[in-house]
């Protein structure tokens, strides 16, 4: 995005927006309330029409006895208590927000939750949630078709998806699922199950493709299936018995010595959680290796001399987690180079799942479907842009169709209350390794079975007790606004123009204060996150660079000792680490910062920069000629000089 659409004034507003939202102003307020007031009496007359004839448990005349007054008084005294102290909230809202993950939500989604809620459907299976078990299957189904997936349930290998709390739990199942695949053929093979065409040794079915293991899933299950009852039971306890699940991790690898507990590969962009991840499965941190990145995506070649140093020493590789939308940064790694790695890995008996943390970047996916759902062609994506998506990016969404699983967040581009993340993964017939009660086997016979299945839900999940009303604003969500390039797409297509707006705007800037500051995006947005390092005009000294940028976050930050309009922009930052960037790109950067990496303090061995969220479609609007950016980067400009007069006037 380096030549980056400029604000045009007289480009035609997009209304498709305008009745998605509550609205910076709460200019939807009325539209709103009649959805709430018309689906509240619905939801009374439900109650009041379930058994007419049983008499009101409470009577008319409660309301007057002083106990119900003085209940009444409590509670309306700690409700006007919240919502005065919710005023102090981060303002998501508002265009003038530009921080961290968080934008304002979309009413359908909304709506839908808060409809949901008094019926309070707890989706851990159909007797506690009818209705939204079979949402949440929907909007799995509506997630892998935006990805490329199979979504057709009569199709054996249609893919399945999940909610969860947040993209988190999303990764902690990924990890969980590609364990149980993985290690379910030498469970096979320990239990000494006939007529399977069974792997010759440990180490080859310990890498297994995970189609070749899903294809021997199958025939056990259908294999176990025509034995008589009797015979059923014992293999069946025969299997369960030599499975990692039961065993645990110790017990398993000590019975397969010629196995290695298996290492999980990430960038070193990759979110915490998977750090997390390993821990709760018992794998250890020791077995996430994280690797070098060029320009804060996922280096292939790096990745391809990991493999190859693992195939010669036979060490396991469980996973390869690729990122598209880093957290700090918005970066997409080369997920296509990343699948081609894996195929020449397979050719040394190396092979592993390849999982997508799309988090954040997950719904831009809508870019690139047709309505029909097929691939749209780089140059039809591009039409809308001045440099997105770049061959990389596009070719990143178009591999996206061939991955194992994906993490989404409903919660972030999606624009839904939290927590609703979601976990899909392109062959649902694999979920039966994690079902909790040994007669999943039994669910395999008919194609037809694929809703009845996951009609109880929490066999497969990690939760217990869910919401139900999150499957309800996602689905509903998902129906009004289909995962689409038409539809859905209009959200991302406004900003990830406000991403191009925003760094061309950032490129005048650094030309505009070139007297007092030097500034530089330090990577060209994938995405709509945009990052900006600063260090004043003469400075050498990376702790007095941080010093200043963290001095203008303060005035970007939320402080819930002050008003919120004290605070023009509300903004977030992070960091660059030498040891994440690579000498290269250390070099580039704080070259061109003019800062000296010889003179690194232990405590300051990092660079502080200032990070924006463009995830708000309002941050330009054409009606009325505002753009939230230039008003941004005039304020920023303001606080800069400020500061510079203030330097000079202490020297």
């Amino acid at each position: 995005m380096s030549a980056a659409r400029p604000f045009i004034s007289s480009e035609p507003r997009d209304h498709t927006l305008d009745a998605c939202f509550l609205g910076p102003y709460g200019e939807n307020d009325t539209l709103l309330e009649k959805m709430l007031v018309e689906f509240l009496r619905d939801h009374v007359y439900w109650r009041r029409n379930f058994h007419p004839e049983d008499p009101p448990a409470i009577a008319t005349g409660a309301a007057h006895h002083p106990d119900y007054i003085a209940f009444e008084s409590r509670m309306r005294r700690e409700l006007h208590l919240l919502s005065a102290a919710l005023k102090k909230s981060v303002p998501f809202h508002s265009p003038r927000y530009i921080g961290h993950m968080a934008s304002d939500l979309l009413l359908p989604g909304l709506a839908a939750q808060m409809l949901t809620l008094p019926y309070n459907p707890n989706n851990v299976s159909e007797d506690a949630a009818p209705v939204t078990v079979d949402m949440e299957v929907q909007a799995g189904l509506q997630l892998a078709r935006m990805l490329g997936y199979p979504h057709d349930p009569a199709v054996p290998a249609c893919a399945f998806g999940h909610l969860t709390s947040g993209g988190t739990v999303a990764n902690y199942q990924a990890l969980r699922l590609a364990l149980a695949l993985k290690a379910f053929p030498v469970a096979l093979r320990a239990a000494g199950v006939p007529d399977l065409s069974l792997p010759e040794d440990d180490w080859r079915a310990f890498n297994l493709s995970q189609a070749d293991g899903i294809a021997l899933l199958t025939a056990w299950q259908s294999w176990l299936v025509a034995q008589t009852p009797a015979e059923q039971t014992r293999w069946l306890q025969r299997v369960e018995h030599e499975r990692i699940e039961q065993r645990g991790l110790v017990a398993f690898f000590a019975a397969h010595r010629q196995l290695q507990v298996p290492l999980v590969l990430a960038p070193v962009t990759a979110h915490y959680s998977w750090s997390k991840g390993l821990k709760l499965l018992g794998l250890g941190r020791d077995q996430l290796e994280l690797l070098p990145t060029e320009g804060m995506r996922m280096d292939p070649a790096a990745l391809r001399e990991t493999l190859q140093r693992c195939a010669r020493n036979r060490q396991s590789i469980l996973m390869c987690v690729a990122v598209l939308g880093s957290t700090e940064y918005g970066t997409i790694d080369p997920i296509d180079a990343v699948l081609a790695a894996r195929n020449e890995s397979r050719r040394r008996g190396l092979d592993f799942a390849v999982h997508v943390d799309a988090a954040w970047g997950g719904y831009l996916a809508t870019l690139f479907r047709h309505e029909d759902g097929s691939l749209r062609s780089r140059k039809q994506v591009a039409a809308d842009y001045m440099v997105f998506p770049t061959p990389g990016v596009h070719a990143a969404f178009a591999a996206l169709a061939e991955t194992d699983s994906v993490t989404v967040d409903p919660h972030k581009l999606g624009y839904l209350p939290y927590g609703s993340g979601a976990f899909i993964c392109r062959d649902h017939r694999a979920m039966a390794l994690l079902a909790e009660r040994a007669d999943y086997v039994f669910h395999a016979a008919t194609p037809g079975d694929y809703l009845a299945r996951y009609r109880s839900l929490g066999q497969f999940i990690p939760e217990g007790s869910k919401s139900g009303a999150a499957a309800a604003a996602v689905c509903v969500t998902h129906k009004v606004l289909p995962l689409d390039h038409a539809h859905f797409g209009h959200l991302p297509r406004a900003t990830v123009r406000a991403a191009e707006a925003f760094h061309a705007r950032a490129q005048r800037f650094a030309l505009e204060l070139s007297d007092c500051v030097k500034a530089l995006v330090p990577f060209a947005p994938d995405s709509n996150l945009v990052c900006l390092a600063l260090n004043p005009c003469g400075n050498t000294s990376i702790a007095s660079a941080n010093a200043f940028v963290r001095s203008l976050h303060d005035t970007l930050r939320c402080d819930p000792h002050q008003p919120l309009q004290t605070k023009e922009f509300f903004g977030s930052m992070t960091t660059l680490r030498p040891d994440m960037l690579g000498p290269a790109q250390t070099t580039r950067i704080f070259g061109a910062l003019n800062l000296d990496t010889s003179m690194l303090d232990p405590d300051e061995d990092r660079l502080v920069i200032l990070r924006h969220t463009l995830m708000n479609p309002f941050l330009i609007d054409h009606e009325n000629d505002i753009s939230y950016i230039d008003r941004y980067f005039d304020f920023l400009g303001r606080r800069i000089r400020a500061l510079h007069e203030a330097a000079d006037n202490k020297a």
